[in-house]
Formats: structure tokens, C-alpha cells, sequence
């Protein structure tokens, strides 16, 4: 095969696979290098019920279905349009690498086999693509050129976050006054937007001086209606934001719904509220939380049995269900509705990783943490969505527990980059924290 003008060589780290099992055919007509160091490392990881072990298993698969035997030396093609796939043995440590790394371990395996790519093939840019920074830099080190898998990081990601509540000053006064006039009809969207083409669920504050109004474009009907302050389960919306993830979450067009914000903006609390005020609608409320500490087997450590280990990481969610109970009577109606509720399972508060099998229909499935979700998780769970699903994923994109994700990579932000538009779709990112004084501070400075 002719080699093409500028083609690169991409040496592939374990943890890119182990995020995207189909990682090998995004790199264009550039030839993929496999490590045998990344091979063991998956082997480690066939077994099992989580997500890195399903992409462990289909890359496997992945391999024995391509074409060609010889990965080794011509390699193994990957497509029309795409480079061959070669898997490199182990090599010797370099007397570069013997100085600067003493232990023989994976990682540096795989530099040492990165390294020897990239003076085997002089005159090609070689590049070792890994998720951990740590490694990049390692490389670097060394003179090999590094980088983070970016197939699937949003680009734009201040934009996203900015496009789904738009703030317009000096707005026509008389078009404020038509829209408190309209009640739940709305306005015609070419009355308020003439010269703009809308798509999705966007929401707007329109001022103008001392008046104001909270909108929302409503793709279905082609409208502009006003947003309610409403009262949901004992939840009032403190500000504007907050009142537009209510509608989002009480809209029954809209059956995927992401909110984003830091910690304090009440997200989860809105959604737990808007699914117990939807209650009679939905046979299910699942609320579940990923546990990142899974992966790495930290649970196996904890006394107890399955329950007893997850509970801590479930706690903050039953906190966010105590304060609703607190907004009422010990004894109220409501009280005795969400009691029946957890002990009937028609109210569940579980792991992620033990409701991701199940089949959702008819269910109010809220997805807290979601920003340590992979985007291939998030598709995953979204494509289990049976009839009569609404599904909710909140999240901090500034707080990131797994080494492998950030702002750009993680589950929660490909949602909203990649669905912004649709009519099913809602994205609210909330920027005022509402816990306390005390704790809106602490978030800012510290």
C-alpha cells in the first residue's frame, strides 16, 4: 500500500479502547499500532458487568472479525478509506527509557514500544494516543509526540453551554406585554423572531428596562410561550434557570432533558421534584448515580454486603429526597405517597451500574453524576429508552472524578453538544447556586 502525503502512525494506549472500543477506524487512512502490552491489559478486563468490560470484549471481537491475519508485519486492513492495523510485540527498554523508568510495568511498556515505533518508522509522524495525562506527559519525556483521544470531545463547549438560555436586552415591550396576554397559546414564532430560524427547545429572558418576561420556543406547536414559576412538589424555582429546568422536566414533549451546573443549582432536587409531581404518569422513578470507585475495585474492600457498600456513594441522593419530605408534614399525604413509593420499588435509588441492564418503560429515569459517564455509557443508556421514557441527566462538567474524562470528553457534555436542536430535547445550564450564601461563596473562591 502507497504511503499518502503527511500519513501518521497512532500507537494506541489500553484506556482509549477501553472508552471507545471502535477507536481503531477514526484516524482516517492512518495507519493504528496496538501495543501486545494492551492486549494483556484487556484480557484483564473481559469479565464483568460494566462498561470497560463490554468494550474489552467487542474490541476483542473487533479484532477476530478484520480481515487479514498478518498484524504484525504488513498489517491487517481496516477499510476502504481507512490505514492497517498492526499489533507490535514487545520490545527491549531503551537505555533512554532504563534511566528515566525503573519499573517494568504496563504503562512503560507501551512507551517503550511507542518509542521504538517512532524510530522504526523515520520520516512518519508517530503519536501515541492516550486518555492519561500522566502518560502524555511520560512520552513527552521522551520526545514522543502524545495526545488525547478527541473523537468525540466537544469543540465548542462554551458555546453549548451558553446556547440554551439566551438573555435579550431592549426587547419590544409591546411583544413582552402580547406574550403575558397569550397565557399557554404563546405567539407565533415569526411574530418575536422574524429573521431567525429556532430549532429545539431554547429558552430566553426578555427584558426590557424594568420588564421582563421568562419564554421558551416551543418546536411542536412553532411557538413562543411563556415559563410558569410554579410550584413543583413542595420545590419553588428561586430563579430563572431553576424555572426553566421545572419546564423542561414537566413537559411531556420533551423525553430527554440534560442540566448542567455547578454543585448548589439544585439539579438533582428539580428533577426529583418534577418526577414526584409526575408520579401518576410514569409506573417507575429511577434515580441512579455511576460509581466511578467500581472500576477500580475499591468497593471490594468495604465491609458488607452489595447494599452496604454502594449506600455511602446513594447517600446524597435520599438527601435530596429528605428535602422534599421536609417541605411537608411528618404525616402528610405527600410523606406517605413517597414512603410508598421506596417501599412498593415503584421509587428506586440504586447504582447505575445496577439498572443499566434493565429494560425503561413508562419510567421517569433520572442520571445523576452523569459528567463521569463516557459518551458511549450515555448512548448506551438513552438507546435502552423504551415507550413512555423520559430520561433526566444531571451533572458538574467542572468536577470530574474519573482520571480518563474532562470537560470536553465526558458523557454529560457530548449529550448536550450533540442533541442541542432536536424537539425532544432540553438543555438547562445553571450557573446561581442556591444551597446558601456560605456555599455559593465557598464554590466561587475556593
Amino acid at each position: 500500500m502507497a504511503k499518502t502525503k503527511n500519513k501518521k502512525t497512532f500507537v494506541l494506549d489500553t484506556n482509549v479502547i477501553l472508552h471507545d472500543y471502535r477507536s481503531i477506524y477514526n484516524f482516517e487512512d492512518n495507519d493504528i499500532v496496538i501495543p501486545i502490552t494492551v492486549l494483556e491489559e484487556l484480557d484483564k478486563f473481559k469479565r464483568g458487568n460494566d462498561q470497560i468490560n463490554y468494550h474489552a470484549r467487542e474490541f476483542v471481537r473487533e479484532l477476530d472479525q478484520i480481515s487479514g491475519s498478518d498484524f504484525f508485519e504488513k498489517g491487517a486492513p481496516l477499510g476502504k478509506g481507512r490505514g492497517r492495523l498492526f499489533i507490535q510485540t514487545g520490545v527491549p527498554f531503551s537505555p533512554k527509557m532504563n534511566d528515566s523508568f525503573s519499573e517494568d510495568i504496563p504503562d512503560h511498556r507501551i512507551l517503550a514500544i511507542a518509542e521504538y515505533v517512532t524510530e522504526k518508522r523515520k520520516g512518519e509522524k508517530v503519536i501515541l494516543v492516550s486518555k492519561d495525562m500522566n502518560l502524555r506527559m511520560k512520552a513527552r519525556s521522551l520526545g514522543i509526540l502524545a495526545e488525547d483521544y478527541k473523537t468525540d470531545q466537544v469543540k465548542d463547549l462554551e458555546v453549548s453551554l451558553n446556547k440554551c438560555i439566551e438573555t435579550k436586552e431592549d426587547f419590544s415591550q409591546e411583544l413582552i406585554a402580547k406574550l403575558y396576554e397569550s397565557g399557554e397559546a404563546g405567539v407565533p414564532v415569526e411574530t418575536f423572531f422574524p429573521k431567525e430560524e429556532i430549532k429545539g427547545n431554547n429558552y430566553y429572558i426578555l427584558k426590557n428596562g424594568s420588564n421582563s418576561v421568562l419564554a421558551c420556543y416551543d418546536p411542536v406547536r412553532k411557538v413562543v410561550r411563556k415559563v410558569e414559576k410554579l410550584n413543583t412538589f413542595g420545590i419553588y424555582p428561586k430563579n430563572s434557570e431553576q424555572a426553566f429546568a421545572l419546564d423542561a422536566l414537566m413537559n411531556p414533549n420533551i423525553s430527554l432533558v440534560a442540566l448542567s451546573g455547578k454543585a448548589g443549582t439544585g439539579k438533582t432536587l428539580l428533577a426529583l421534584a418534577a418526577a414526584l409531581q409526575q408520579n401518576k404518569a410514569f409506573e417507575q422513578i429511577y434515580l441512579a448515580r455511576p460509581i466511578v470507585a467500581l472500576s477500580n475495585k475499591d468497593l471490594g474492600y468495604l465491609p458488607g454486603d452489595v447494599n452496604e457498600k454502594v449506600s455511602p456513594y446513594m447517600q446524597p441522593l435520599f438527601d435530596n429526597l429528605a428535602v422534599i419530605k421536609h417541605r411537608y408534614n411528618m404525616h402528610s399525604s405527600e410523606n406517605r405517597l413517597i414512603e410508598d413509593m421506596l417501599k412498593d420499588e415503584r421509587l428506586v435509588i440504586s447504582a447505575l451500574a445496577y439498572i443499566r441492564g434493565r429494560s425503561l418503560s413508562n419510567v421517569f429515569f433520572i442520571v445523576d453524576e452523569a459528567q463521569n459517564l463516557t459518551p458511549h455509557e450515555v448512548k448506551t443508556i438513552i438507546t435502552r429508552a423504551g415507550e413512555g421514557v423520559k430520561m433526566v441527566f444531571t451533572g458538574d462538567i467542572d468536577q470530574i472524578d474519573s482520571p480518563y474524562l474532562d470537560r470536553q470528553s465526558n458523557g454529560l457534555s457530548h449529550l448536550f453538544d450533540r442533541m442541542q436542536g432536536q424537539d425532544i430535547f432540553a438543555h438547562v445550564h445553571l450557573e446561581k447556586g442556591e444551597r446558601s450564601y456560605l456555599a455559593e461563596v465557598a464554590s466561587n473562591l475556593l
